[in-house]
């Protein structure tokens, strides 16, 4: 497998400047881009089999979101949330400058993706019905979404899921070796599906990472600090704004749903299937949250997905 290009970006916060890493695959001057963002603890670099296999085609972009990976830690840990990671992706996009923008987001991503389609929405509003006042007349610069692939994850995210995912999250684990790391992930990332040996290894190798004769998770611990607040209130307010945002989407959309997923339900599929004639939904069997996109067949369905065979 040949190896990505390592990029970074300044972007900011209300406590700052921070640099967000991504791995590009492909031509870098090809301006049709496939933008991969990932789950909540992982990595851009859970894309990796998926980037290779699109890179052919498309110039694909991994970013590490911001206290994952390469990228730095937030000085302000109450700043990880969806707000911010949204506002890091606009950073990225007017640094990448597609023509077109395919979409891949798994869990976490996808819901950074709706955030995203809620700012064209509104940009699109603001257009239609500017203020009442003498504005200039300007580009945006804000790249709509040309083909959208939500992997397990709607406008309705489940509380026990949530609590699950606190749980592993908050976990102040290490270990001796990188073979117990694979054991580990093997047992919290069940709910992935059947993998081969080579394929834990691999999505365990960014996961873990060596640090003083231990084997270390790859993100920062301040992220369950901001998950940890998040109330009830909240997540319902959050959920009227994703279900508006997504209505609000004009693009393709596939919605992956793991058969087995405890946080995309079935009930939640089809309703997102009612609510956006442009989706369509696939259900890979025997697995829970989330596909991992490094099988076979699931490369496949994205693929052709998003080339609009």
């Amino acid at each position: 497998m040949s190896a990505p290009r390592v990029k970074t970006v300044i972007c900011a916060s209300p406590a700052g400047l921070h640099r967000m890493a991504y791995y590009e695959w492909g031509d870098p001057d090809n301006e049709d881009v496939v933008l991969c963002v990932h789950g909540l603890t992982r990595t851009g670099r859970d894309f990796d089999v998926l980037a290779e296999h699109l890179s052919q085609r498309y110039r694909v972009v991994c970013p590490d979101i911001v206290g994952r990976g390469l990228s730095d830690w937030l000085a302000q840990p109450m700043h990880y949330a969806v707000p911010q990671y949204t506002a890091d992706i606009v950073t990225l996009l007017a640094r990448l400058q597609p023509k077109t923008l395919r979409w891949v987001g798994t869990s976490m991503g996808g819901l950074i993706a709706l955030s995203y389609a809620g700012l064209l929405a509104h940009a699109r509003h603001m257009t239609q019905h500017p203020p009442a006042r003498e504005t200039a007349t300007i580009d945006d610069g804000l790249v709509p979404i040309d083909r959208l692939v939500l992997n397990d994850v709607g406008p309705r995210v489940e509380a026990p899921s949530l609590a699950r995912i606190g749980q592993y999250l908050a976990e102040p684990v290490s270990f001796d070796s990188f073979e117990a790391a694979v054991q580990y992930i093997k047992q919290t990332a069940a709910s992935f599906g059947p993998h081969s040996d080579a394929q834990w290894e691999m999505l365990t190798r960014h996961y873990f990472v060596p640090s003083q004769g231990q084997w270390i998770k790859h993100y920062d611990p301040g992220i369950a600090v901001a998950f940890a607040g998040v109330s009830q209130d909240l997540i319902t307010q959050g959920e009227m704004l994703l279900w508006q945002a997504y209505r609000s989407v004009t693009a393709p959309t596939l919605i992956m749903h793991g058969e087995q997923s405890d946080l995309l339900l079935a009930e939640t599929v089809d309703a997102m299937l009612q609510a956006n004639d442009k989706a369509q939904a696939h259900t890979v069997k025997g697995v829970g949250h989330a596909p991992s996109l490094i099988v076979e067949d699931q490369i496949q369905i994205v693929s052709r997905f998003l080339q609009g065979d």
